[in-house]
């Protein structure tokens, strides 16, 4: 959902988190101004202020959006890793489409990560630690199979595939000329498969044949 326009008359709280996510993302929280918000959503500073009482209030709620929306993929991501046969590109696919549809969840939690750690890891226990279980419950299954590398670590092999797939999003527009967003999501996808899966081997022919 775009912002609204400087004229708008109308703004409401969730026109003020898309264009307090946008800046965030762009200039930082330490660098972004709640009169520079207001000036994009096109209200006055008091008026930004009637919706959330500070910058702070501010950054909570726009983190708190960007990750609850998980609540919305995690049935599909829960369904994915037990359908069966691929069930692993739908997981992936799932998590890259989350972040695909707006670049700027990627660079805004790239950001928070980096700046205030702390702050950020409730938000991560809450909103993806339990995805994140799914996923591993899929690895060690899989495992058991022979079909997963048994020397993989589950959460650290997560956490790798979520660094890559944030990395590739956050930084695709300045890397596009060498390979443009989709390339890069795509080799993402075949990085995380090849170091996942064991090799499959021809079947042996039966006896008599």
């Amino acid at each position: 959902m775009a912002a609204p326009s400087p004229k708008s008359p109308l703004a409401t709280p969730e026109h003020i988190l898309v264009a307090a996510t946008r800046l965030f993302a762009a200039a930082g929280y330490g660098g972004t101004s709640l009169q520079d918000v207001a000036d994009a959503v096109g209200i006055r500073k008091q008026s930004l202020l009637y919706h959330f009482p500070s910058k702070d209030e501010l950054r909570r709620r726009v983190l708190d959006t960007l990750l609850s929306r998980w609540n919305d993929v995690l049935p599909r991501l829960l369904f994915a890793a037990t359908s069966g046969e691929g069930q692993f590109d739908a997981i992936v696919a799932e998590t890259i489409r989350f972040f695909a549809e707006d670049a700027d969840r990627a660079r805004l939690l790239l950001r928070e990560i980096l700046d205030r750690p702390a702050d950020v890891q409730a938000l991560i226990d809450t909103h993806v630690a339990p995805w994140v279980e799914v996923v591993c419950g899929y690895i060690r299954t899989g495992a058991q199979r022979g079909e997963i590398a048994p020397d993989v670590d589950p959460h650290a092999y997560v956490l790798g595939v979520i660094h890559l797939i944030l990395s590739a999003i956050a930084t695709a527009d300045c890397f596009g000329r060498v390979a443009d967003r989709g390339r890069q999501l795509g080799e993402v996808l075949r990085i995380a498969k090849s170091s996942l899966f064991l090799a499959r081997t021809a079947a042996s022919p039966p006896e008599g044949d």
